[in-house]
């Protein structure tokens, strides 16, 4: 079984006990967290290795090094494979700076797009802007109702109703 069907089996075991799952992410999301202050110290240098090098580099277990190689997946320049991957398979977490922050607004992730260390790789009006970016493009804008008796949005001048909307 690859590592990531394992990752996701422990993970997202609906059988499992409610609070052993919470402990279990809440320990996660510390030892994730702790990772990517360490990659965002220094956010333009690629590091790269095995599955376990990488876990071993940075305090973790290969399970753990799995699930945040799964978190981290869409926002990296070049993707890993993850479906098939292996403890000796070779992975890189270079990532796009803008659109992992982006990625952390959409998960509402605010332990991570909070850190401090953003900070140092972008001034505080780029960070609220690819902020409000990301929050906007989940909004959905409806089109504005249009009722029988309104102009038409053809331009013709007559009523709704007489024009582009006889027919509905």
């Amino acid at each position: 079984m690859a590592l990531l069907d394992q990752w996701r089996d422990v993970a997202y075991d609906e059988s499992a006990n409610k609070g052993d799952l919470q402990r279990f992410w809440g320990d996660y999301f510390k030892k994730e967290q702790a990772v990517y202050k360490e990659l965002l110290a220094d956010p333009d240098t690629e590091v790269k290795g095995t599955v376990k090098e990488l876990a071993d580099k940075f305090g973790i277990t290969v399970m753990e090094m799995t699930g945040f190689l799964d978190g981290i997946q869409e926002s990296l320049v070049a993707p890993n494979p993850i479906e098939e991957m292996e403890e000796d398979t070779e992975v890189s977490l270079k990532f796009d700076k803008e659109l992992l922050y982006k990625n952390m607004v959409a998960a509402d992730a605010e332990w991570l797009y909070g850190l401090e260390e953003w900070k140092e790789i972008f001034d505080e009006d780029k960070l609220k802007a690819l902020y409000k970016e990301q929050k906007s493009s989940q909004t959905v804008v409806n089109a504005p109702k249009i009722y029988p008796n309104d102009p038409c949005p053809c331009g013709s001048g007559k009523k709704y109703k007489k024009c582009c909307g006889k027919n509905k």
